[in-house]
């Protein structure tokens, strides 16, 4: 029997159990983490797609779209992506002042190119005096709305950042640090040094830190626990065509037995409810070409022929999905192929920087150009 992870707090609100959905591109929507809670526990947390800074104070019209939450969804959990203090300011009075969401969380991970060359993401720990002037603006327009941050390990090996930016986080209010134990230079390729995490959790002692990089199962999530003494875990491609995951992380973390995969037939119903919660979210024609990118991650695994699965792929409507649902056979068991990594791996890279931005780290000033007027990632 396992020994209960001991419920997570970020700010007034308990993290039950100690699981983190993580913002994820195209992904988490309301329609999705609408599935993954049904899944799991309601009083874990589950993160919108990262959000602009700027699109919010420019009021963008899709990205007012994107911040919608559901209307038992608590507390509502948004990722802002920002690199200018006085932005960061106005854009988290606008979302607490119009009570947008009860939870911050703050994105210094992303180790997209287009973003890195900019100074933006992964990169901009590395400027620890502007990192420290974002989060202490963001902490202090927030007032009672607790603020968390994510980043990464660093630019690359040379360049490693995560010490400072978890002491630097804690020490200007964030109530929550979680580190993706990758560097920006590795994007999603190669291994996650969990090792990383443990250091980091030495090294901020006052606030809770969140372990986040290959958890692909519960064996994992329990894994990373025990081997860092992480306070909880934040779950991200592992859950991708596999909402059931969060079933089996509460079973784990309250010491009940987990359970077996989905057979191909509950496979079918939970991408019906994932459709219909889509349709009601976009329309059902946006709604389900939105589904079509998921369809891959559900079946993966199964033998259910290349001619059926193009037919998934390429889905339309409810009523053609109902109809593709009923031609699998309902009680082929969960593939042992359908285990392992998923999602975008890709290989690692050299990190696309400004010029002249290694030359200082004190350095305050503003990324040119940095700031993004779309949100999403």
């Amino acid at each position: 029997m396992t020994p209960r992870l001991p419920a997570l707090r970020i700010g007034p609100y308990p993290v039950d159990p100690a699981v983190v959905l993580a913002p994820m591109a195209g992904i988490t929507n309301v329609a999705f983490r609408t599935l993954c809670r049904e899944f799991g526990s309601p009083t874990s947390l589950y993160v919108c797609e990262m959000i602009t800074a700027r699109a919010i104070v420019e009021r963008d019209a899709k990205t007012m779209e994107m911040i919608t939450f559901g209307a038992d969804e608590h507390p509502r959990s948004m990722q802002l992506y920002t690199v200018d203090p006085a932005t960061t300011a106005e854009a988290v009075r606008i979302i607490v002042g119009e009570d947008r969401a009860d939870h911050i969380d703050m994105n210094f991970g992303c180790p997209v190119p287009k973003v890195t060359r900019k100074g933006g993401g992964a990169a901009l720990p590395y400027k620890r005096g502007l990192f420290r002037n974002i989060v202490s603006a963001a902490v202090r327009a927030a007032g009672d709305v607790p603020v968390t941050v994510k980043f990464r390990v660093g630019i690359d090996e040379e360049h490693i950042t995560y010490l400072d930016a978890g002491r630097i986080a804690e020490g200007e209010g964030a109530r929550a640090v979680a580190l993706h134990a990758r560097t920006a230079a590795q994007r999603y390729s190669g291994e996650a040094d969990w090792s990383r995490i443990a250091r980091l959790k030495e090294a901020v002692t006052s606030i809770p830190v969140l372990g986040n990089g290959d958890i692909f199962s519960a064996a994992d999530a329990l894994k990373m626990v025990e081997q860092t003494g992480c306070d909880g875990v934040v779950v991200g491609r592992g859950c991708l065509g596999r909402p059931w995951l969060f079933r089996e992380l509460h079973a784990a973390f309250t010491g009940a037995p987990i359970p077996d995969g989905p057979s191909l037939g509950e496979v079918g119903r939970i991408l019906t409810r994932h459709a219909e919660l889509l349709a009601d979210h976009l329309g059902e024609d946006k709604g389900l070409r939105d589904l079509r990118k998921h369809m891959a991650w559900y079946l993966r695994g199964f033998p259910i022929g290349a001619s059926l699965r193009q037919r998934f792929a390429l889905v339309s409507g409810l009523a053609e999905l109902a109809d593709l649902v009923g031609e699998l056979e309902p009680d082929v068991p969960y593939p042992a192929d359908a285990e392992g990594p998923r999602g975008r791996q890709g290989s690692p890279g050299r990190v696309v920087l400004p010029d002249g931005w290694l030359d200082d780290p004190e350095d305050t000033a503003v990324p040119v150009g940095a700031e993004l007027m779309h949100s999403g990632g």
